[in-house]
């Protein structure tokens, strides 16, 4: 079989002005260490374009969640609150003044105890609201067995009682302190409610 010939295409005019260019080794390495370092640059910039872009996306689909998240949690706080505030308002008004009245009796006692040692055998005289006297005279005569002066003050609340011992004069006043917790539950919830119109 007679080997195969292939047909040539380029023109003899282009065959005789082909130039060979003829390079030393140095140059070779040259142009082969010119074109890596190009080729590398051009790898690393598009690396670090392309984490750029991942780091940006990843930012805004960070930003994104919190805000997200950050809005739930604002709208699960406000319906907490909004579900809390009936009973602890109905705890502070309803709740609260009843059991200041129970706990006067108490908190006149212990405010006496720690001054009997020096009072010998001298009255202790007591200002109170007359629906709080039962309940204070019962427990002071019966834990101190000091004589008691007792004035009934109408214009004194059922949780205020003024003592005097000796010298030494002492104020119990549960209403004070019922007011105090009732409007800073009122201060929370109306705080509370202006921050999440605000936010």
């Amino acid at each position: 079989m007679p080997p195969l010939k292939l047909e040539v295409f380029e023109s003899p005019s282009q065959r005789d002005s082909s130039q060979t260019v003829v390079m030393d080794n140095a140059a070779i390495e040259d142009t082969r260490l010119r074109a890596y370092e190009t080729g590398y640059a051009a790898g690393w910039e598009d690396a670090t374009a392309a984490s750029q872009d991942d780091q940006t996306r990843i930012s805004s689909e960070l930003a994104n969640n919190l805000q997200q998240m950050a809005f739930t949690f604002q709208e699960a706080r406000a319906h907490i609150l909004q579900s809390v505030q009936p009973l602890l308002t109905q705890l502070c008004t309803q709740l609260l003044p009843p059991l200041a009245q129970t706990a006067l009796a108490p908190v006149v006692l212990e405010t006496v105890m720690p001054l009997l040692d020096d009072l010998a055998d001298a009255k202790v005289h007591v200002v109170l609201n007359p629906a709080a006297r039962p309940a204070v005279e019962q427990l002071l005569s019966r834990a101190t067995g000091l004589p008691l002066e007792i004035v009934e003050e109408t214009t004194l609340g059922e949780g205020q009682v003024y003592l005097r011992l000796g010298q030494v004069e002492h104020r119990v006043d549960l209403d004070h302190a019922v007011a105090e917790i009732t409007r800073a539950v009122h201060d929370f919830f109306e705080y509370s409610q202006k921050d999440d119109t605000n936010g």
